[in-house]
């Protein structure tokens, strides 16, 4: 980070906001705060924080973090406090990003807009990733600021960017928890502990990794020629899988909606490609 501290200003104090705050204090800056709740702020006000009566007393700052609940909740916020510069950290989609980017510019705002791929606990730390899209001379301008939240991760001028990387990251997060809920689930009938199989479940996921490059090439190409599985033979392993889970008596949900898009795919003509051909479907 740079040797310069700034005013910065942080709007809203849930938990991924108040350690946004945080860390930013930890790390010298100059930090106003402003919640609908002022009692969220006692923690960082104890910490040398200040106080904002209103989102336009925050905004008052060099730059300013919106991070709020939604964007409904924050777009009023915003409005009052009518910021110089703002990163804006609240969730939504990309187009709800866009039209936040076209309003700042409106407003003559210096806007860029990130996601947080990290818990509150690892905000503050290099393994906290943080990626940005929108305008690339204010992302260099504010990036010593930016550093101190975790890593920051520059996709483009295109502010809607940030989100999408987003919600195709977490998609992979929800398919694979909701796998392995299945799966302690379904060893669960046998009595087989979380303890026990967890070490295989995570040996097994590292081998997974190891298949994205391969399948990413093939997407890329449209070549789906294969000579290690092909889709009609896992189509066939999540029907196994299926009926497995319903004669063991748990729910078949998270199988079936695979096994459902699989037989698509192999119904399209797709039986002795590789598994990357589902995206045919799925697109």
């Amino acid at each position: 980070m740079g040797e310069s501290k700034k005013h910065v200003g942080v709007l809203g104090l849930g938990r991924m906001g108040a350690a946004l705050a945080g860390a930013l204090l930890g790390a010298g800056h100059d930090v106003s705060v402003w919640n609908r709740s002022p009692l969220k702020a006692g923690p960082l006000l104890d910490r040398g924080a200040r106080l904002a009566a209103t989102p336009a007393e925050a905004a008052s700052a060099d730059i300013v973090l919106s991070c709020l609940s939604t964007y409904d909740v924050q777009r009023p916020v915003l409005e009052a406090a009518s910021p110089k510069v703002l990163v804006n950290l609240t969730s939504g989609t990309p187009e709800q990003a866009r039209a936040a980017a076209k309003w700042a510019a409106s407003e003559g705002i210096d806007y860029v807009d990130g996601v947080i791929m990290a818990v509150p606990q690892g905000i503050g730390t290099p393994a906290a990733q943080v990626l940005y899209g929108g305008s690339e001379p204010v992302f260099a301008a504010q990036r010593d600021v930016l550093e101190v939240l975790g890593t920051p991760v520059f996709l483009g001028e295109d502010a809607g960017l940030a989100a999408l990387y987003d919600l195709a990251l977490l998609g992979m997060m929800w398919s694979t928890m909701a796998g392995y809920l299945h799966a302690l689930a379904l060893v669960g009938t046998e009595g087989v502990t979380p303890e026990r199989f967890e070490p295989l479940a995570s040996a097994w996921q590292s081998a997974v990794g190891g298949f994205l490059p391969r399948i990413g090439e093939q997407f890329a190409s449209g070549d789906y020629a294969t000579d290690v599985s092909a889709l009609d033979i896992n189509a066939a392993g999540l029907g196994l899988l299926v009926e497995t889970s319903r004669a063991q008596g748990i729910g078949t949900a998270v199988p079936a909606a695979l096994r459902e898009l699989f037989d698509r795919a192999v119904a399209a003509g797709h039986g002795s490609h590789a598994i990357a051909s589902v995206i045919e479907k799925i697109r």
